[in-house]
């Protein structure tokens, strides 16, 4: 938001979207495994590369509000497309783990809740190492602070910014992976998760990706507290924890990042990192 001003409202249709890629390559007889890679794979052209060059280009010299607009318009479209073109019903997703119980100090957690915490953890602390500790990462970071600068040193601008859009594409369906079983495959499950994520990127700011993992946890917090959430009373705090604030850290991936990257900025730390490493 500091560095755009505008925010993407079709993330959670982008989680919502792979769910349902995986539900059609499962009930067409693929393992989940293979209908995992096979959905990425498509999910990198349609919500990576597609979603790029159909919306955000065309719209992005005109201004951070048509892409806005256009996003709120694309989720109701995507919303509204599974709907009539698929299901309206919800579907049952298979889940990675067994259903096993554990009882933990008297608190009941489940094998899933585990690997899902584990998992998010894992994802969101992996995609921070590559952002700040390869030389591809700080590329990305090179060119969403100047673009013009980062040419002149030799970086491929046009190659960086479809990485960003791919990394989104795939983070979206680790998270139709990690969420769905237990949302279950909805054509509205993405708005609710989209808000989770507004929310938790707006208590722990939308450039610090850490923050949003704080602000997930300040928003099960409330739920817990007051249970005014329904969601909140079959997902358990610790895999919503990481959920939100994994979804938090997407939502900073697409609304600071992915932005920083169609515009030119001023020569920036990371930039000189860049030029030192080379």
């Amino acid at each position: 938001w500091q560095a755009s001003g505008t925010i993407n409202f079709a993330q959670g249709e982008f989680v919502m979207l792979p769910a349902f890629a995986m539900v059609g390559f499962i009930a067409a007889g693929a393992s989940l495994p293979v209908a995992f890679v096979l959905t990425v794979l498509a999910a990198v052209i349609v919500l990576g590369w597609a979603f790029k060059r159909g919306l955000v280009d065309p719209l992005f010299r005109y201004g951070m509000m048509p892409i806005v607009v256009a996003t709120i318009g694309l989720s109701i479209a995507m919303r509204n497309g599974v709907r009539a073109g698929y299901s309206a019903e919800a579907h049952p997703f298979p889940s990675l783990f067994a259903d096993k119980i554990y009882n933990v100090a008297g608190v009941a957690i489940s094998l899933a809740d585990i690997g899902t915490f584990v998992l998010a953890l894992v994802l969101v602390v992996g995609v921070q190492a590559f952002l700040m500790k390869t030389i591809t990462g700080r590329a990305m970071q090179a060119v969403a602070q100047n673009t013009e600068s980062a040419t002149v040193l030799g970086i491929d601008v046009p190659r960086m910014v479809f990485y960003t859009f791919a990394i989104n594409a795939l983070l979206a369906c680790a998270a139709a992976l990690l969420v769905t079983p237990t949302y279950l495959a909805k054509f509205d499950m993405g708005e609710s998760l989209g808000t989770k994520a507004f929310f938790a990127a707006i208590i722990g700011g939308f450039n610090n990706s850490r923050g949003a993992l704080l602000g997930g946890g300040a928003r099960v917090a409330k739920e817990t507290d007051d249970g005014a959430d329904e969601e909140a009373d079959f997902l358990s705090w610790p895999a919503l924890l990481l959920l939100t604030g994994f979804f938090g850290a997407i939502a900073y991936l697409c609304l600071v990042l992915i932005p920083r990257l169609q515009r030119p900025r001023a020569t920036s730390p990371a930039g000189a990192r860049l030029v030192q490493t080379c």
